[in-house]
Parts: structure tokens; sequence; C-alpha cells
């Protein structure tokens, strides 16, 4: 029996499209995996600590923010009891994005028994290191179980019910099977470079098929683009929808484009972000790119609850997405990230699901006319699921949303950036007119340490390849 030449295209451009993903983010499908979709950040957090409990050889647990409080201690208990009886426990932490932890905090582990190291610390002879993040999210236990997704430990992820906090919300995927020793070795790459490799005997766990799902294990690495590459071949594959969840949305101009393009070529295209965010100056870029967008057909909504800090993709009915990468330069470009692309209907309409759930407790922007052939302004559309119990700001978002008001009363979004650039340019002018050989002292001495810093990078990434090519 002949195949029509229709699905024989259709194949083969999927063929091709599967192809191409493999290459742009340097990953392979791994076969035979289950996947456990945990949209709930203190079900997530409860699934990890079940893991690590019942972990029997290894525990490799590495995250971008380790806080020092309730949420972080329970991590620690678990973790310092697993080292105590005879479990290797290894924890690899940013140094940046755990800056505020306090050194008490990681001595109690260290006396447990477990392997404590910080990832690219602030006080470095490599400059260029603090531009490079571990802003990746992994627990791995025994090679055959790992989670990641964008989670981090804290309390803002826990929540507190009594005190009517409720908590971020946040995405992780659990894997069973094949894929779980993949992302165990991720873990075993970023370890090195942060000091010596594991024993060979902590990554000989061989994984049995956990179930039918096909995913991608995307190593996000400083100058390699893979994520950002992955992403932009998603969205330009989209030909029925393209929902995309992201806390820090400050897209490049590449991807930026594609999804204009998608969203004109009638993809329904929809952006799910944060109405209420830790880091409120990052709000306004986001909201810049509004007007085009929805010119463009694409539907933009805020998320009117605590903190959403998920890091979600939605292609059609095939592809999802989820990992730690946001869709901004610095995730994309220049940070260590962790992302999981799967070929998988059952996460797809899972991610697809909560997608609609939390459009619920959002609000639509929208473009509302004016008069006098003024450019329409941004408007708020659909109003919030009034059934969700109302949320109770911690000092840390009351703080947030201050600036935020604070930066709506003193005009437009642009106009506020462009009057912050302005009185950055003045100050920095002023300074130079009134102690200009101190500022010249200053400004000698930054170029100097770039120009150290550059010519040691440039020495070592050349070691490194004549040592690669011997």
């Amino acid at each position: 029996m002949s195949v029509p030449a229709t699905e024989t295209r259709a194949l083969a451009a999927r063929d091709q499209l599967t192809l191409a993903l493999d290459r742009a983010a340097g990953a392979r499908p791994i076969e035979g995996n289950r996947l456990e979709h945990h949209p709930d950040s203190p079900r997530a957090l409860n699934a990890m600590l079940a893991a690590i409990a019942a972990a029997r050889r290894w525990v490799h647990f590495e995250n971008y923010i380790i806080r020092d409080d309730a949420t972080g201690r329970h991590f620690a208990d678990a973790l310092a009891e697993r080292a105590r009886a005879g479990v290797r426990v290894r924890v690899l932490y940013d140094a940046l994005g755990s800056f505020g932890t306090s050194r008490r905090y990681w001595r109690r582990l260290v006396q447990a028994g477990v392997e404590v190291r910080a990832f690219h610390p602030l006080l470095t002879r490599h400059a260029l290191d603090l531009l490079a993040r571990d802003h990746r999210k992994l627990l791995v236990a025994d090679g055959a179980w790992a989670m990641t997704g964008g989670l981090c430990i804290g309390d803002e992820w826990a929540g507190d019910p009594a005190r009517g906090r409720r908590p971020w919300r946040d995405t992780m995927i659990a894997v069973s099977g094949p894929a779980a020793a993949a992302l165990d070795g991720t873990f075993a790459r970023i370890w090195r470079r942060a000091g010596a490799p594991l024993p060979p005997d902590e990554l000989d766990a061989d994984p049995a098929v956990g179930g039918d799902s096909t995913v991608r294990v995307v190593e996000g690495v400083p100058g390699r683009a893979r994520v950002y590459r992955a992403v932009e071949l998603l969205a330009a594959s989209a030909a029925e929808r393209l929902w995309i969840t992201d806390a820090y949305l400050i897209a490049p101009a590449p991807l930026y484009a594609s999804l204009l393009d998608a969203a004109r070529s009638g993809v329904d295209v929809r952006l799910l972000v944060p109405g209420t965010t830790d880091l409120p100056v990052l709000r306004n870029f986001t909201r810049v790119g509004y007007r085009d967008l929805l010119r463009a057909g694409v539907r933009v909504f805020e998320y009117q609850g605590p903190m959403i800090h998920a890091k979600t993709i939605v292609v059609d009915r095939r592809w999802a997405r989820v990992g730690s990468s946001n869709l901004n330069v610095s995730s994309l470009l220049t940070n260590y990230e962790l992302d999981l692309a799967a070929e998988c209907e059952g996460l797809t309409e899972e991610l697809a699901r909560q997608f609609r759930h939390d459009l619920a407790s959002s609000q639509e922007i929208v473009l509302q006319p004016r008069r006098m052939r003024l450019p329409p302004r941004l408007a708020a559309g659909i109003a919030p699921d009034e059934a969700d119990a109302p949320h109770k700001r911690s000092g840390y978002e009351l703080g947030a949303v201050a600036v935020v008001a604070l930066r709506r009363v003193a005009g437009g979004l642009r106009r506020a950036i462009a009057a912050t650039a302005a009185l950055t340019c003045a100050a920095v002018g002023g300074l130079l007119v009134v102690f200009p050989r101190i500022m010249g002292v200053v400004f000698a001495a930054g170029a100097f340490t770039l120009a150290l810093a550059f010519g040691v990078y440039a020495l070592e990434r050349r070691r490194a390849r004549d040592s690669d090519d011997g």
C-alpha cells in the first residue's frame, strides 16, 4: 500500500526538524523515559526531599539559589542525613545566586560529610567568569531519577499558608529512565569546572526504561547558544500554537522577530509573564516590546498571583520545553543553563492545561485606542479569576511592587528608561567636570583592568586550544 504524497512530505519535514533540533541543541533524542510534571512548587520541593531520602548511592544537587531559610534548612537536614548514612552527597551552588547564604549553612553540610562547591566565586582573577553564572536547577538520585526546571530552594517557593503567602508558581519535571543518567552526566561536567572530577563509579548508572517519552537534554554553555538556537528553531516550526511562560522575558532581536513572524502567519502566539516580579527594572524592559507584539497578533498576559518563575514553551501538540533558561541574553548566551526538550504529546498537553489554568489568574494586555491620533496605550483586558484566595505579599514582594508603582507614577515605560539613562549620563558628566583627575584615574583603572582580563582570557583560550589539538 503506497503512502500518500502529502503524508510523505509531512514525515520528511518532521524528520528534518528533528535533525535540525539535534544539531542546534547539541543533543540527541533519549527514548524510554517517564516524565512527571510538577507545576506546584511546594509539592515539587517535597518530591525532591523524598528523592534525597530514598537515595542509596549518591545525591547530586545543583542550584542557582539555595537560601539559609526554613526551606533551605529542610534540604540541609535531608542532605546531611544521607551523608551521615554513607551516601555520597555533592552540592554545587552559584556564588552570586546564593550570595546571601551564610557560611554557617555550608559549614554545617561539610561537617556532615557533604562535599560542597561554589561555582565561580566572586573573588577571582578571572573577571569574565563573573558574567557566566550557574543558573541551572538539578537534583539526581543514584543516576536513575532526576528533577530539573526553574525552581530554586527558598521560602518563596514553599509559601507560608499560615501567613497567607502563596508560593511562587514554578515548573519542574521529574525524569525516570535513561535521560536521568544523561542529566547526571551534565552534573559531572559542570562539577568538574568547579574542581576535581567525579569518581568513575559515580557515573556508572544504567537505569532501565521508565516510560515511552523521548527527551533531549540541552546544556546551555556560554558562547554556544544551544538553548537560543533550539528555541528559535521551535518558534520557527510552530504551525498551530506557541505558548511561552517566562519569568524574565527580554527576548533578543532575532527571537523577538520570530515571535512576530509566527503571529503574523496565523500561529496562536501567547506570552505569559509576571505581573509582579522580584526584579522590577526588568519588567520595564519586558513591557517596552508589548505594542509591536500586540499589533502583530501576539496575546500577552500578566500573571496576577505571586511571582510566576516558570520557564516553559509549548509548540503545537508535539514539543514541550522546560528548564532553567529565561528568554533573555543572560540565559541564552552567557549562563550555564539546563533545559529539557520533550517530544511528548502527554507532557505537551499537561503544560498546555497548566498554561490555561494560569491564564485564569492573569490579565490580558490589550491596545486601547486613543484620540487625537495618539498611539494606542496599553491597558488591562481580562480580569483575574477571583476564585483563588488572595495572595498576601511578603515584604520582599511589596518592595518590588512599590518600585513598579513609583516607575508608573514617573511616566511611560520608555520615558522612565530614557530618564534613568539621561540622569546616569548627566551624573557621570558632572563628576568628570568637578573631579576630572579622579575620574580619569577611575576610567584608566577600569580600562587597564578590562585589558588584563581580556588578555588573561585570550591566553587561557589559546592554551585550551593547544591542549585540545595535542
